[in-house]
């Protein structure tokens, strides 16, 4: 008697916040639910550190989609690839010392911010070096991502949304699909008073933290899932009222790059209201269900402000971290990863 055919994995959609350093937090939680096996991904949207992540767990299954065809085989493969893609990633991070990107450099250095009210990155960094190109550029195929994008849904893969700023405009921009390229991750993580702005297609791009961090439209509006897991890095809430300049730079640098999303939260939340009361068409809005894992208990030991270059040991310390990011599976995902075990925020 032929076996009966496995039961479809459920479907999830992930949203990554960047965090600089931080973002080896989430490295911890993706390879947990990686290391499970039991998910498929529908779309994944990331920004700053949060798209590097999603461009690596795009690029272990475009990887395994290429070698693999049976979907089942191509899904374990690329949970694996996945899963080392990322790590080889967090430790070339670890080996760089340092990540140039997370929050305003007067957060991290006071003398360096007092610099940057003189001298900008044009200024300081007139050949644009950033060491993160490089290793992204080695680590992820972005062509097979653009190539491979039927077989990677295929293979339980997900689609790719990052955010960046439009520096003219104002305005968060998608990059997907055709667009999604290292220089679009770059302007995804591109602080102003560290780089020069990334131009692309003749226009020019900041951190996406501050449009969408990370955008949760393109998950709502370009994928059939309706369950959305936020990875948090930065926290919303902060007990203790910040006294010194650093504190209150810090605790500035954490409201401006929430605000983007709880907006889209508030928004999700009315929606869902108006469907619970009948009042909007169920066939025209989806009633999204927003899981989060806060990543706060398990960052609180560094501080804030280590988003920022502040030497090789602190960098070292967040990467070393990152597998215990799946610490804050217990709070917020099962251990055995079914649905019903998510934490929901409402």
């Amino acid at each position: 008697m032929p076996e009966a055919p496995a039961a479809p994995l459920p479907r999830l959609n992930l949203a990554l916040q960047g965090g600089g350093s931080h973002g080896a937090l989430t490295w911890g939680v993706l390879d947990a639910l990686l290391e499970d096996g039991q998910w498929q991904f529908d779309g994944v949207s990331g920004t700053s550190a949060g798209a590097m992540n999603a461009v690596a767990l795009a690029h272990g299954f475009a990887t395994a989609a290429k070698e693999h065809k049976d979907p089942h085989e191509a899904h374990q493969a690329g949970c694996q690839q996945a899963r080392d893609t990322l790590t080889r990633l967090w430790e070339g991070v670890g080996t760089l010392g340092s990540l140039m990107w997370g929050s305003p450099l007067s957060a991290a250095n006071p003398m360096l911010g007092m610099i940057s009210q003189w001298l900008s990155p044009y200024q300081t960094n007139p050949l644009d070096i950033n060491p993160l190109r490089r290793l992204l550029e080695r680590e992820v195929d972005f062509d097979l991502l653009c190539s491979e994008r039927r077989a990677i849904s295929a293979a339980g893969g997900p689609k790719v949304f990052v955010c960046a700023t439009n520096v003219r405009t104002g305005r968060g921009e998608i990059f997907s699909g055709p667009r999604l390229s290292a220089d679009a991750v770059m302007a995804s993580a591109c602080l102003p008073l560290l780089f020069k702005a990334v131009e692309i297609d003749g226009q020019h791009y900041w951190d996406g933290g501050y449009s969408g961090n990370p955008a949760l439209h393109p998950l709502i509006y370009q994928t059939e899932t309706s369950d959305i897991l936020l990875v948090q890095i930065n926290p919303i809430e902060h007990l203790e009222l910040p006294h010194t300049g650093p504190e209150i730079m810090e605790r500035m640098n954490e409201v401006t790059f929430n605000a983007s999303l709880l907006a889209e939260m508030r928004a999700i939340e009315f929606v869902r209201r108006l469907l619970a009361e009948g009042k909007l068409d169920p066939r025209r809005y989806k009633s999204v269900r927003m899981h989060r894992i806060d990543g706060g208990a398990v960052l609180a030991p560094f501080g804030g402000r280590q988003q920022d270059p502040r030497g090789p040991s602190l960098c070292a310390q967040a990467v070393r971290a990152g597998p215990h990011g799946r610490a804050g599976m217990a709070a917020g995902a099962p251990q055995g990863c079914g649905r019903a075990a998510l934490h929901q925020d409402r």
